[in-house]
């Protein structure tokens, strides 16, 4: 499973990641770029530390999950 992770800086300082499962295939980091700043613009989320003040980074994450058990 593909996850793509975006980062921001908060205004006390900390990283807040937003994590969306399945991104669509062949998402260009202009694409993530552009959410991103829509986000921090419309000041979409609130974190315990404050609005959401930057972009950090974006990462999409490959994960593969195997079962060693399963009763």
């Amino acid at each position: 499973m593909k996850t793509l992770k975006m980062v921001f800086a908060n205004a006390g300082g900390s990283n807040v990641t937003l994590s969306l499962k399945n991104p669509k295939a062949g998402i260009t980091g202009g694409e993530v770029q552009t959410v991103m700043d829509d986000i921090i613009a419309k000041d979409v989320f609130a974190t315990t530390g404050g609005d959401l003040v930057s972009k950090v980074k974006a990462t999409i994450v490959d994960t593969t999950e195997t079962t060693l058990f399963e009763a």
